[in-house]
């Protein structure tokens, strides 16, 4: 039976791996041109690091489907279901742009001054050319994929799924936004905000090979199914971690988003079992919070059973993402996906 421990070693190296083949790909896909300020900026996130979880995802997936060992294969000349070549590495790259894409906007909404570990690109540059640079990141996406060489069918397929899911980031992040202005969100209603701001990435990462290589819907669904599941219980995740991982491992105050009163499933869990959630915390500012006072609000949390709550409800999501897979062959690359979905939900900081 894998250990937690040696589960993380194996996905670690795993995107690592293709975390350095990824960095490459980069500044091919993105190169820094005219206006240099523009490009610049577009690629200061992309530069500053990232583990590439999703496009591990991705190439993970087309692993599994071509039912190739991991790592053998040059993703530039993957190999599809009828026998053709395509790019790979162009839907890989693609998904990663898109993500970079919705950080720098996050950061504007959110104002934040830090982004992996290094100043948020609006306050590197500016605003204007932080939004230009987002605005630029979003489009080269949808170029670079179109470069992937797949059937045109399959691309033109593959493009609707990359525009969908933009539209739902953005529809997910504005019920988010919509949610801090609420007093109370029903836990359907949190779950769908997720599935939209964060999941459908992950399953557009895990199904667009599906589509470039040409398998059949039902495999194709069963992996947007997947990319869902472990999305969602990816944040859910995150919620526990900001209430339970010490400060100096989050990188950040432990507690924020309790201070800051963002809905998360354990807040809405716990306000339906009478827990007072604006009082859990009488102080308003982020960095002012004492640990005691978190130490008291998890306190609460936990006796109400809110911590358990969501740490279920994400183990139950990641198995419901691993059985989905049963649709791929039998193989290392399918393992891997399932380790990636477990590791999700054990990682630490």
């Amino acid at each position: 039976m894998t250990t937690s421990k040696a589960r993380e070693e194996t996905v670690l190296e795993a995107v690592r791996a293709r975390r350095e083949l990824v960095n490459e790909a980069i500044p091919d896909e993105l190169p820094i041109q005219d206006p240099e300020r523009l490009y610049e900026a577009s690629r200061y996130l992309l530069d500053a690091g990232g583990k590439r979880l999703r496009p591990t995802v991705l190439l993970a997936a087309a692993e599994a489907l071509a039912d190739v060992e991991p790592l053998s294969t040059d993703y530039r000349s993957f190999p599809t279901l009828n026998g053709d070549e395509i790019d790979m590495m162009d839907a890989a790259v693609s998904v990663e742009v898109i993500q970079s894409f919705t950080l720098i906007h996050d950061d504007i909404m959110d104002d934040d001054d830090l982004r992996r570990g290094v100043p948020a690109v609006h306050r590197e540059y500016d605003l204007e050319t932080a939004i230009l640079a987002g605005d630029t990141l979003y489009s080269k996406a949808f170029e670079i994929m179109l470069e992937t060489g797949a059937e045109p069918s399959r691309t033109v397929d593959a493009l609707g799924v990359l525009a969908t899911t933009c539209t739902k980031i953005c529809e997910g992040q504005a019920l988010d936004v919509t949610f801090e202005k609420r007093d109370s969100v029903a836990p359907e209603e949190y779950l769908e905000m997720v599935e939209q701001k964060t999941a459908v990435l992950y399953a557009a990462s895990a199904c667009l090979p599906a589509i470039l290589q040409g398998a059949d819907q039902e495999t194709i669904d069963a992996l947007y199914g997947y990319g869902l599941d472990i999305g969602r219980a990816f944040q859910i995740q995150d919620d526990v971690l900001d209430l339970t991982v010490p400060s100096d491992k989050l990188g950040k105050q432990r507690g924020s988003d309790l201070v800051e009163e963002k809905q998360t499933l354990i807040t809405v869990h716990a306000r339906d079992q009478g827990v007072d959630i604006e009082g859990l915390v009488d102080t308003e500012d982020v960095d002012a919070v004492t640990e005691a006072e978190i130490d008291d609000a998890v306190a609460e949390l936990e006796k109400a059973g809110s911590i358990d709550y969501a740490n279920e409800t994400a183990r139950d999501l990641v198995e419901q993402g691993k059985n989905r897979l049963d649709v791929l062959p039998d193989n290392e690359a399918r393992e891997l996906l399932c380790e990636i979905a477990d590791y999700l939900i054990e990682r630490g900081y």
